[in-house]
């Protein structure tokens, strides 16, 4: 991930996100909402930052492997997981070279591979470490929201994206990529699997109590997707 938020301000970012209105009222459960009885289940959480899926999914009753570029929320998620559940440093832009074929029941990166320029290597190695019956499950930023930042104005290009974002409350420059739902399909169906459900998030009761104006806004229109995609 291309952001000092994420390794110079691990810890900062982990307050932020929390309590925060985006991320932890709209992203964290809707994605949550997708997934299914977790009890004895083998889960991959990539891109995991600080932990916090980590600990809801194993407060779930799975066995999480956690994987993370950034040795500071790799540290931080080590101490919320404790010593029964695997958490170290791995650049996830070139596959699981660590990960065993056939091992895990779900794959889970939330907001991650939008950090990703290629995205073959990923999926590809996704595809092999998941079990038959598997499931990959990761959200992103919507592409027709990332199209509005697009330097070139061509929906169809994948291309860099330099931005501040205030998710510590003042500007932080990230780097991301966007591009367009055919690509990111495309990229799903090389690797060998399907996408068996696209979501487009929905505001939570908590939201509405928290900010009537951003639940209002995120149900009317958009921020992010979220696919569930399965061996094909």
């Amino acid at each position: 991930m291309s952001s000092v938020m994420y390794k110079e301000y691990a810890s900062e970012y982990d307050v932020a996100i929390q309590g925060n209105l985006y991320n932890a009222k709209f992203e964290r459960p809707s994605l949550l909402s997708l997934l299914t009885e977790l009890e004895g289940k083998k889960l991959l959480d990539l891109g995991c930052g600080p932990g916090v899926y980590a600990q809801e999914l194993i407060s779930r009753g799975a066995s999480v492997t956690a994987i993370d570029n950034s040795e500071d929320m790799i540290e931080i998620t080590r101490a919320k997981i404790g010593s029964n559940h695997k958490a170290y440093v791995q650049d996830i832009s070139i596959g699981l070279p660590n990960e065993k074929s056939g091992e895990f029941d779900v794959v889970i990166c939330p907001l991650a591979i939008h950090y990703l320029k290629d995205l073959n290597p990923l999926f590809s190695d996704v595809r092999r470490v998941l079990k038959h019956n598997g499931q990959f499950i990761f959200s992103t930023n919507h592409p027709n929201v990332d199209f509005r930042s697009s330097p070139s104005g061509d929906y169809f290009a994948t291309e860099e994206i330099n931005e501040e974002w205030h998710t510590l409350g003042r500007p932080v420059p990230v780097t991301y990529y966007r591009r367009p739902i055919s690509a990111l399909a495309g990229s799903i169906s090389c690797s060998g699997m399907v996408i068996s459900n696209i979501f487009e998030g929905l505001p939570t009761e908590e939201l509405k109590k928290a900010s009537l104006a951003v639940f209002e806004k995120l149900s009317t229109k958009l921020s992010f997707m979220f696919y569930v995609c399965k061996l094909a």
